[in-house]
């Protein structure tokens, strides 16, 4: 028998699915923004994006080049950090819902593959607000008395 979820962690839960639905969000456009420069970067374009520079508060500039912030550079150590974020936040969901380490993974790429992060975070809110509504339906019904 799988184990379930403790009754009293039903808030910790919503307030973890919460933070975790928010670093979904902001680790998924990190990600697609670090795709966007990969591109930019590492194909026949070789671009960067500087902020601030001598071409304009924000341009496109040739890899190499930058003579201000490197934007592009800022991204790839922004999301790398905000994504050990989100593996807390699935790390603390994981473990309040008692889930098999295999959800744990699952999810964890959720933070690396592009758009899969809003894809993984919109099947787990709903499966675990489902859940719980489910449990405390089931735990607040009349109990039926036979005679």
């Amino acid at each position: 028998m799988a184990l379930e979820p403790k009754r009293v962690d039903f808030p910790r839960i919503r307030g973890s699915l919460k933070f975790y639905q928010i670093c979904s969000i902001i680790t998924g456009v990190l990600l697609l923004l670090l795709v966007v420069e990969m591109v930019l970067k590492y194909t026949p374009l070789g671009l960067v994006v500087e902020l601030g520079g001598e071409s304009g508060f924000l341009a496109l500039v040739p890899d190499g080049t930058t003579t201000a912030i490197n934007l592009s550079t800022g991204i790839l150590m922004v999301h790398g950090w905000f994504y050990v974020v989100y593996l807390y936040s699935d790390f603390r969901l994981w473990s309040l819902m008692r889930w098999p380490l295999k959800r744990f993974l699952l999810i964890a790429l959720g933070g690396v593959v592009p758009f899969l992060s809003f894809i993984v975070e919109a099947r787990v809110a709903r499966e675990v607000k489902t859940y719980l509504e489910r449990r405390e339906a089931h735990e607040t019904a009349p109990v039926a008395v036979s005679h």
